[in-house]
Order: structure tokens, then sequence, then C-alpha cells
């Protein structure tokens, strides 16, 4: 795919004006580029996607130690502060919301409140 993309940057860049003698390779290689692209997700969703379960329970896991969760306090107590507590749990191993607790700056339930991280995607 990558050289068929090489050819058609340089088929496309030596032709003049509407005039490329070079359309033929350019959608040879384009067609091919998709035909092996479109294969490669065949053997992936045949070989690799099928019966895929996610684990709740490991997600739930990692988006609770996720730091970047700290961007929805910032309305609320600002930068500082919120960045305080993100490098305080990163530091210390600790949750955002033990960090947060902890700090002062954050009762259990205005976390609770305010990150929500089903809302913040999308």
């Amino acid at each position: 795919v990558l050289g068929n993309d090489v050819t058609v940057n340089i088929a496309g860049a030596s032709g003049n004006f509407e005039l490329n003698v070079f359309k033929p390779v350019i959608i040879y290689n384009f067609l091919q580029s998709a035909r092996l692209l479109a294969d490669g997700v065949s053997s992936f969703d045949k070989h690799c996607a099928r019966g895929i379960e996610p684990n709740h329970k490991r997600i739930n896991e990692l988006v609770s130690r996720s730091l970047m969760l700290v961007t929805a306090l910032n309305t609320h107590i600002g930068y500082d502060k919120a960045a305080a507590i993100a490098k305080r749990a990163h530091k210390e191993g600790l949750t955002l919301r033990e960090s947060a607790i902890a700090s002062g700056y954050v009762s259990a339930e205005q976390f609770d409140a305010w990150v929500k991280p089903e809302e913040m995607i999308g």
C-alpha cells in the first residue's frame, strides 16, 4: 500500500495539465491498494475481532485510574488545584478520586457529581 502510494504520487506529479498519461497507473495502484486494505480488514475481522468480549471490570478500573478525568474538575476548582490533584495521584499511585478527596479541595459527593466519564465522551 505504501509503495502504491509512492507510485500514485510520482505518477500524479509527472503528468502535465489535465492530460496525464499516467492515469492508468494511478487508477491501477489505487484500486490495488483498496483491495489490499479491504482484504486486510476482512482477515482482521475473521482472525482477530470475532468473539472478542470487553472486560468491563478492567475497563472500569482503567477509567477510574485515568488522570485525564481531572479536566472535569478544572471548571469547579481551577487549573492549579486540579493539576496538583493529578500530580499527586500520579506520584503516589492513587486514583484521581482518592487524590481529590485527600487534597481537601473536593468532597466525595462533589467528585462523583462533577466527574462522570460517560458524559465526557463524544
